[in-house]
């Protein structure tokens, strides 16, 4: 090209690109505008010698264009066909945002196992990312759909609606979980005003409804939109929608089955927990539960406390300990608790009802024993009465009132190990104000103390037990448990189980099955007098 910008010499391929190129004094008409700025640039006295890197569009290809300037003015032009290599870094550009995008909502969704969570990130992302719009549609709850509604840039919200799915065109097949219909089959013109968010800017321009894939069946539905006014889906974009639904739908997948799972978990875990003791036909009652691991609530200890039908039938007291720890244990200490209450009809016979415990656990698959003691309480009086039963257990200890700690004699097989099971009953009586306490293994085996590996033991527990005549059944499992804790120290422990039986120092029972003694009450009310 000379001065002017006419062309001097074309060869065939420029020729071929342009084909006004049949020299002349004249620029062709159909040569770009950035190639003629830039040949003004070259040859028009300017001083420029080197162009950085040129490059742009001639018709629907793309080039690089190389200048070797003459001394007389003349400029000769170089065009480098580039539109495969720009259009596969092109590829490559978009591919390498999309990963990232995927990458973002993976990290997103899967950080929270909520499900109200994952179902507001991805509405959200998909508004950020994919369209201008977004809205997910969940699985019907009874006559209503859950749907969250997303704006790019705008406040994510939810609401409870009944809708009908087959409004929006492929909306009913994808909550379904079938594959999505193309988007240039969608007529925009069909979307329902439900299904488009408050504040969309304009009529609906283009649309795409794909399923999130979740385990055998869609977790729901995700419509994405797009103004009138902005291009349309195309169907790469519609590929990567399908791409995106799949991660999240995987995520409220997981999310749906944690809290599946979690629900089943609590409702069985609120089951094997020890329950709240109280006062109970007169007789006081109090429990502590300490498991092996801090970050567990249950493990192989347990305890129940079965009221008697009246205050004159005994009520049936069970402390045992499963040999094991944790989820397992907790697990048998569970079947053998429905066992007891099962058995309570025959409770007048301790030793009867562990023989048919002992033959249970010997026809299960467990291959696990367990220690017990059976108490049955019951109130005459001021005073309480108590049959106690150890079967392979500590005996249990009475804190009498002047401070003595009495050993009592009963003793027995432990449960589930041999054919049968022999077991010594024996009986007390507790004054008010005494206290029977049962205990597991863990509070004596407690090893710590200034060197770490003595076991805290029963003698110990004895001497430590002398100081706590009088105490109120709670104070005394608290106090017992925060003994074995100092003993301990940070050092490793067993499941830790303490109960207590007291007979309260109020006078006689002045309410009988909900209704007053004769003269009790008159008694009573003239002695406060």
């Amino acid at each position: 090209m000379d001065r002017d910008g006419g062309i001097v010499e074309a060869n065939t391929a420029a020729r071929a690109l342009l084909p006004a190129a049949a020299g002349g004094d004249r620029p062709p008409e159909d040569l770009p505008d950035w190639l003629a700025d830039a040949h003004r640039r070259m040859s028009g006295g300017l001083g420029v010698t080197r162009l950085d890197a040129l490059s742009g569009a001639i018709g629907e290809r793309l080039f690089e264009a190389y200048p070797t300037p003459s001394t007389d003015g003349d400029v000769v032009w170089w065009l480098i066909d580039d539109t495969e290599r720009r259009q596969a870094e092109e590829i490559l550009r978009s591919e390498q945002e999309r990963a990232a995008i995927l990458s973002e909502v993976s990290s997103t969704l899967l950080s929270s196992l909520n499900v109200a969570h994952c179902t507001e990130a991805t509405a959200r992302l998909a508004a950020c990312h994919l369209a201008d719009a977004a809205v997910l549609v969940t699985p019907a709850q009874g006559p209503c759909f859950s749907l969250t509604y997303a704006r790019a840039g705008g406040p994510v919200t939810q609401v409870l609606r009944a809708i009908e799915p087959a409004t929006v065109p492929g909306l009913a097949e994808a909550l379904q979980g079938l594959p999505p219909i193309p988007t240039q089959w969608i007529d925009p013109g069909d979307i329902p005003p439900w299904a488009i968010p408050e504040g969309f800017a304009g009529p609906v321009g283009s649309v795409i409804v794909t399923p999130l894939p979740g385990r055998g069946t869609a977790d729901g539905a995700l419509i994405l939109l797009r103004p009138g006014t902005a291009r349309a889906f195309s169907e790469s974009e519609d590929g990567f929608a399908r791409l995106f639904a799949a991660r999240a739908g995987a995520a409220l997948s997981a999310a749906r089955l944690y809290t599946e799972q979690a629900g089943i978990t609590a409702t069985l875990i609120r089951d094997l927990l020890p329950p709240q003791l109280g006062g109970v036909h007169g007789v006081e009652y109090a429990g502590r539960y300490r498991p092996a691991r801090d970050d567990e609530r249950v493990g192989g200890d347990f305890y129940d406390v079965h009221p008697g039908a009246d205050p004159s039938r005994e009520s049936l007291v069970v402390l045992g300990d499963v040999a094991g720890k944790g989820l397992d244990a907790a697990v048998l200490t569970g079947k053998i608790r429905n066992s007891l209450h099962t058995l309570l009809p025959l409770s007048h016979d301790h030793e009867y009802v562990l023989n048919l415990l002992n033959a249970a656990l010997l026809r299960s698959r467990h291959s696990r024993f367990v220690t017990l003691v059976l108490a049955s309480a019951r109130r005459r009086g001021v005073r309480v009465r108590l049959r106690l039963t150890s079967a392979g257990h500590p005996p249990p200890l009475v804190v009498r009132g002047d401070g003595r700690v009495e050993e009592s004699g009963t003793y027995g097989d432990l449960v589930g190990a041999m054919p049968t099971v022999s077991a010594r009953t024996v009986e007390t009586v507790l004054a008010p104000g005494e206290t029977c306490l049962l205990y597991t293994d863990g509070i004596t085996e407690a090893r710590g103390g200034p060197l770490g590996g003595e076991l805290y033991g029963s003698e110990r527990l004895k001497r430590d037990l002398t100081g706590c005549a009088g105490m109120p059944a709670e104070a005394l499992v608290e106090r017992v448990h925060m003994l074995a804790a100092q003993w301990l120290g940070q050092g490793r422990h067993d499941d830790m189980a303490v109960v207590a039986i007291s007979a309260p120092r109020a006078g006689p029972l002045a309410v009988v099955n909900g209704e007053g003694r004769p003269g009790k009450t008159r008694k009573r009310q003239g002695r406060s007098s």
